[in-house]
């Protein structure tokens, strides 16, 4: 949606989680679960306002070239949250220059809102001036506005910038804690070089389906989706160090247990399990296959004990 609204026919009444909401973690499904009880309340339509392109591209502090969840992902995940509808809002300048209360005024009161639901931390309006105590006040006999404080884990808040921190560093299994679910990538199987292949380990070669926030380099257990039944795998993300490629390009290689399926051209879904260990250049060839049979033995032993 743009601004100025535009519409060929009524909103519904709705009750909005409002947020640009990355990585869709258990911080924004408080928000959203309390967008669902205001909804219950008033008999309304749950709904989620987003935002996109992110602000901070639009307001020149900084490119985001890396997203926890690019849009098409975040639209499923609200979906899974039993969200009804969704406003993606296109956050371009003439957006970012409304008033606070010309976005209450302009925006929500002509999408029907008969309720809102946003986090401790949310800002609105020109320059970002408006926050959440704001928009209590000018929703005050307009529509219901409730304020969803910080959850924590290990006594820290949850964010969208410790669970980057977290998958920075590896930590697959503290970026599970953050989501409430896996960490999960998409992306089509494409022609690699066939190296695995040539050494007994055939790979899928991973095109990303969109801007993913890329996990730190090394090796992983993951569950795979979109190869048949789920199925466990290994998957290594780097620049494959140990063949001094003249060019290093970043590659995610899933190796299926189990399985010499020709995945071509089919769409995967990744979800990483556990770090298993950074990446790193070998002396030869024979010294790679020697640790990557150590790490699927060691990947297969972890599963086993699920």
């Amino acid at each position: 949606m743009t601004y100025p609204l535009e519409a060929d026919h009524p909103f519904p009444p709705t009750t909005l989680a409002i947020g640009y909401f990355d990585g869709v973690h258990r911080g924004h499904q408080a928000v959203i679960a309390q967008a669902r009880r205001l909804a219950e309340k008033h008999g309304a339509v749950l709904g989620v306002m987003t935002f996109h392109p992110h602000p901070r591209e639009v307001l020149g502090k900084g490119e985001m070239s890396q997203y926890l969840t690019p849009l098409p992902e975040k639209l499923k995940q609200f979906e899974r949250l039993g969200v009804e509808r969704t406003y993606v809002m296109r956050f371009d300048r003439d957006f970012a220059d409304l008033t606070e209360k010309a976005f209450v005024n302009e925006v929500l009161l002509p999408l029907q809102v008969k309720g809102t639901a946003v986090g401790f931390n949310f800002t609105f309006g020109r320059g970002a001036a408006g926050k959440a105590q704001d928009l209590v006040r000018l929703g005050t006999g307009l529509f219901d506005v409730e304020v969803v404080k910080p959850i924590h884990s290990d006594g820290l808040p949850l964010s969208s910038t410790r669970l980057r921190q977290a998958l920075a560093k590896g930590d697959v299994e503290e970026a599970r804690k953050i989501l409430g679910r896996h960490y999960t990538v998409r992306g089509r199987v494409v022609q690699g070089d066939q190296r695995g292949r040539k050494i007994g380990y055939p790979t899928a070669n991973l095109s990303l389906d969109g801007p993913y926030h890329i996990p730190a380099y090394g090796v992983y257990i993951v569950q795979v989706e979109g190869a048949g039944k789920p199925r466990y795998g290994v998957m290594n993300i780097g620049v494959r160090p140990t063949f001094h490629d003249p060019e290093p390009r970043l590659s995610l290689e899933v190796h299926l247990l189990d399985t010499q399926e020709n995945l071509y051209g089919r769409t995967l879904q990744v979800a990483f399990l556990r770090f298993l260990r950074p990446e790193k250049r070998f002396d030869s060839v024979t010294e790679l296959v020697g640790q990557i049979r150590a790490d699927e033995r060691q990947a297969r032993e972890w599963l086993k004990g699920r």
